[in-house]
């Protein structure tokens, strides 16, 4: 399946929070938190679109990256059931990546939670290591979470990545 990757706005909102609330269901972030990210200038998101259907959004992803700053933190990853391992996950986080670099950051840190087997996978074939553990950071449900983190250096496989 081919996707057409965009800039996300408060007009997604909608859309996200539907994917938000399936994905997370005990710990979904609020409609006010994600209208909140998504106008603040200091993050970064982006949906997925099927290409030619642009009206339906399958995934979306976020990234805080404040002026000047050398870290960015990955905020957010979801991709809606019917479309996971297909590798939206990947072409989502490749695209924060990029964006990263582009503002300057030097290192990417994220939070993934620990009973998440197959996300941490994913990091890791991206580069992330694991850097420690925050215990019953994700509530209600008590489970920790993983911190992970990557460096950017002059050149990471995989960047380039067009965002409209």
């Amino acid at each position: 399946m081919t996707w057409q990757i965009r800039r996300a706005g408060v007009a997604d909102l909608a859309h996200i929070l539907a994917i938000e609330e399936s994905t997370f269901s005990s710990d979904a972030w609020s409609a006010e938190l994600l209208r909140s990210e998504l106008a603040s200038e200091n993050t970064y998101y982006i949906v997925a679109t099927p290409v030619g259907a642009p009206e339906i959004i399958e995934g979306y992803a976020g990234l805080m990256v404040p002026p000047r700053a050398e870290d960015a933190d990955v905020q957010t990853i979801a991709v809606a059931a019917e479309v996971r391992r297909m590798g939206l996950g990947r072409i989502l986080l490749r695209a924060l990546l990029s964006e990263a670099r582009k503002r300057g950051a030097r290192q990417v840190f994220l939070e993934v939670r620990a009973d998440n087997p197959g996300a941490q996978a994913l990091y890791r074939e991206l580069g992330f290591e694991e850097i420690a553990v925050r215990p019953g950071y994700y509530q209600p449900d008590n489970v920790d979470a993983v911190v992970m983190k990557l460096e950017l250096g002059t050149r990471v496989p995989g960047l380039a990545v067009g965002v409209q």
